[in-house]
């Protein structure tokens, strides 16, 4: 009779995901498929792709040789250490703010997830005009200490890129903040309460108690961030396009160049499976760091 039951209740759950399944086999994985299958060929993107010369692997002998491709993969890890860095800490660091009870806590809940709500069109724009050098406000800034100082901040191939990380980082540390205070409100307030007693200060609490319960939630922050950075796109070509010279390249914005600018498809078709395959290895490496730190 259980197992009457058992395999009723699978059946039931296999029923409620099979929408989802379908959807998910039909458009992405059918999607990621075609992909493959175009970078097989050298197709502008114009007509049927039957039509076109299958030249097998050599986009990708030709990706793998190209200086600006590889720059924009050496971008994307950076960005990917930034934003675990940078990201998390000040998502950490809001999250402790707006978790406390002191007064004006309401209003920064307030105040702090504007950046995320904001569109990246409108973002892009507003930093635009925030770097522009000539009437930009960190230019108005830096001729206050010095009037002959007038940077590029988007134009320097030197400067251009963290520039641009820091916007992103900007961007999106509210939605950390979001997910760490979530993990905060699941901490018992007795455990704050007996370490009190034991005498812990702030600090020592911080570390002892709120750091390794969140240890699951920042786990799942650290994979969101390598995945939204490893496929990141948005701002970079809103605020730059991958200039000056190819140094705020990203694999997302190199793929787009070669698709609707160049109208070179089938090998942007290469840079988009070669996305996948990297982006891929990289969290299964992250989940198997993860599980073995776990294990320890």
């Amino acid at each position: 009779m259980e197992k009457k039951r058992s395999a009723s209740v699978h059946l039931t759950a296999l029923l409620f995901i099979l929408p989802a399944f379908l959807v998910y086999t039909l458009y992405t994985a059918s999607s990621i498929f075609r992909t493959f299958q175009f970078s097989l060929h050298d197709w502008s993107g114009f007509g049927p792709v039957a039509n076109s010369a299958n030249i097998g692997f050599a986009n990708y002998v030709k990706l793998f040789a190209d200086e600006r491709f590889l720059h924009a993969i050496k971008n994307n890890f950076l960005l990917v250490v930034v934003s675990i860095v940078f990201q998390l800490s000040t998502g950490m660091i809001l999250a402790l703010i707006i978790n406390s009870k002191n007064k004006g806590t309401k209003f920064f809940r307030t105040i702090y997830p504007m950046p995320l709500l904001l569109s990246t069109v409108a973002t892009g724009i507003l930093w635009l005009l925030m770097f522009n050098p000539y009437t930009g406000l960190f230019n108005g800034l830096l001729r206050i200490i010095s009037p002959d100082v007038r940077l590029s901040w988007l134009g320097s191939e030197q400067v251009v890129l963290f520039a641009v990380m820091f916007v992103i980082c900007w961007q999106y540390s509210p939605q950390y903040m979001i997910l760490l205070r979530a993990g905060m409100t699941n901490i018992s307030a007795e455990v704050y309460e007996a370490a009190v007693i034991d005498g812990a200060n702030k600090w020592q609490q911080f570390w002892k108690i709120t750091f390794p319960l969140l240890s699951g939630t920042l786990k799942t922050s650290a994979v969101l961030s390598i995945v939204g950075s490893l496929k990141y796109f948005d701002l970079i070509w809103i605020m730059t396009g991958g200039g000056p010279n190819g140094y705020s390249e990203l694999m997302a914005t190199y793929m787009y160049r070669k698709a609707f600018t160049e109208d070179q498809m089938g090998y942007a078709s290469s840079v988009a499976s070669s996305m996948i395959v990297i982006s891929l290895v990289v969290i299964i490496i992250v989940q198997f760091m993860l599980k073995q730190k776990d294990n320890q």
